[in-house]
């Protein structure tokens, strides 16, 4: 009896790890229509400032203080971070101008 019971807490665990495996699996599958899917928010700042040349030229793209007045990666990280609409203008950008294509 003791090993039926083990059998059946075994097949109880497996079921909700079969149904977590599946569900991570079919959200990767549906990653791959999403461009920002694998990116950090650094790299997508840092594709766009190598993209553009530097803040002063990114700043005339997105109109954000975090970009024109004293720039640098850890302020505008955390500003993106903290503020939504600023890093949807940001991942917008980067999508408009295909640099998530150069993934490596």
């Amino acid at each position: 009896m003791t090993t039926s019971h083990h059998n059946t807490a075994h097949n109880n665990t497996a079921q909700p790890q079969g149904a977590a495996t599946t569900a991570v699996g079919a959200a990767k599958a549906a990653q791959p229509k999403n461009p920002l899917h694998g990116f950090t928010l650094e790299q997508i700042l840092n594709l766009l400032l190598a993209h553009y040349g530097g803040y002063p030229a990114l700043a005339r793209q997105v109109k954000l203080k975090c970009f024109s007045e004293n720039p640098s990666l850890k302020s505008s990280l955390n500003f993106l971070r903290k503020t939504t609409w600023a890093r949807t203008e940001v991942e917008q950008l980067f999508i408009r101008l295909g640099l998530y294509q150069h993934k490596s």
